[in-house]
């Protein structure tokens, strides 16, 4: 009888928790790949989730920057800027072409949102521009450039491309 008593109370304090929950996520319907963890954004005023690298093998910085964008830093492999308006992929790819200095050596994602592009200066060096469009709103990802590192290797930048790619937007479900 106390098991069947607890039961119920349980199924009714649960019932009473949904029930009462002004508006929820869509957040428990993602799964990351393996080794990655959902990463949502909400709370920096982005309506989605990003897929980071397992943040309990590396340090998780998340800094929102003065001029507006969202820099996401896990370990030494994984650095993404998040900016709040679409980059001019054309204009980009058309810089990126006529580059002197830091040569074109292919396009390796080459699409009318998103270019991911091999170039060299003195060793091979990847790089990625992707807009997309989260409701009403653009935003257009990058790995993070810093002049005091090496640049990231093809599988880093692949990986950060596929993340930023696979955005999952966070819809906010209000009780009627």
């Amino acid at each position: 009888m106390k098991k069947i008593t607890l039961l119920c109370f349980s199924v009714f304090v649960a019932l009473i928790l949904t029930c009462c929950k002004s508006e929820k996520t869509n957040n428990d319907a993602i799964v990351a790949p393996e080794g990655m963890n959902v990463l949502e954004l909400s709370k920096y005023g982005k309506p989605f989730a990003i897929f980071v690298p397992d943040t309990t093998r590396a340090k998780l910085e998340i800094t929102q920057q003065s001029y507006g964008a969202l820099d996401i830093k896990v370990g030494k492999n994984f650095a993404v800027s998040i900016n709040e308006q679409a980059a001019d992929v054309a204009l980009h790819k058309s810089d990126i072409t006529g580059d002197e200095v830091n040569k074109l050596k292919s396009f390796i994602v080459d699409e009318a949102n998103a270019i991911l592009w091999e170039s060299e200066v003195t060793q091979p060096e990847f790089h990625f521009i992707l807009n997309q469009k989260v409701g009403t709103n653009d935003y257009s990802f990058e790995e993070i450039k810093n002049s005091d590192t090496e640049t990231f290797g093809k599988e880093a930048i692949q990986k950060m491309f596929d993340s930023c790619k696979n955005i999952q937007e966070i819809k906010k479900e209000t009780k009627s």
